[in-house]
């Protein structure tokens, strides 16, 4: 489909007709217990991607990333650390290259600021990756959520919802899309494989 930008993640990719509008903004939703972050390295392939940790140092990101037995990029990675993580990420953001994927691992602590600046920083996010023509996908853990997470649900125009659970014997991961904004919505949950690469899981399926 023209206009669309690859993740980099075939089943993704085909299930929404060739992959991302530029400047989609992406809540991607999981337990923290999950293996939820392979998804997140798998997509610094597709692209140039500027990873910011909020939570993880770099060092730690980055030995993730490099030991990730599937196909990933050389991403920039910067840890936010600062008090005023909004001010330093946006910062961090200015820098970002046309076309360049941005990753927000997680989104927990930007959450946890005030609501309006909150709400104006996810509107300024917004601008900024139309104006560069990428992604942003923001990792947004599961659990104590902080009260600005339905302010991210709102603002962002996709919500991937990783759902993890024991079947029988199996550890089963299932990826729905409950919000896309840019048409073509898979109204089916997608079975993934989240062990050594991001796959679609087709072990029970009936041909």
């Amino acid at each position: 489909m023209v206009d669309r930008l690859e993740t980099g993640i075939d089943v993704l990719d085909r299930k929404l007709d060739g992959g991302l509008p530029p400047g989609c903004l992406v809540a991607y939703t999981a337990a923290p217990a999950s293996q939820s972050e392979l998804l997140l390295y798998e997509l610094t392939a597709a692209r140039g991607t500027l990873y910011l940790s909020t939570e993880r140092s770099e060092e730690t990101v980055r030995h993730a990333v490099e030991s990730s037995p599937s196909d990933v990029g050389n991403p920039t990675i910067r840890h936010v650390s600062s008090d005023t993580p909004i001010e330093e990420t946006m910062q961090l953001i200015g820098a970002l290259p046309d076309g360049a994927n941005l990753i927000i691992d997680t989104m927990n602590v930007l959450e946890r600021t005030d609501t309006d600046e909150f709400i104006s920083f996810l509107d300024d996010l917004k601008t900024q990756m139309l104006d560069k023509n990428g992604i942003a996908v923001l990792h947004c853990l599961r659990g104590d959520a902080p009260a600005n997470r339905t302010r991210t649900y709102h603002a962002v125009d996709a919500v991937f919802d990783l759902q993890t659970a024991v079947s029988g014997a199996e550890l089963e991961n299932h990826l729905t899309i409950p919000k896309f904004r840019g048409g073509g919505q898979p109204t089916k949950a997608i079975k993934l494989e989240l062990v050594e690469e991001v796959a679609i899981d087709t072990s029970r399926d009936i041909a």
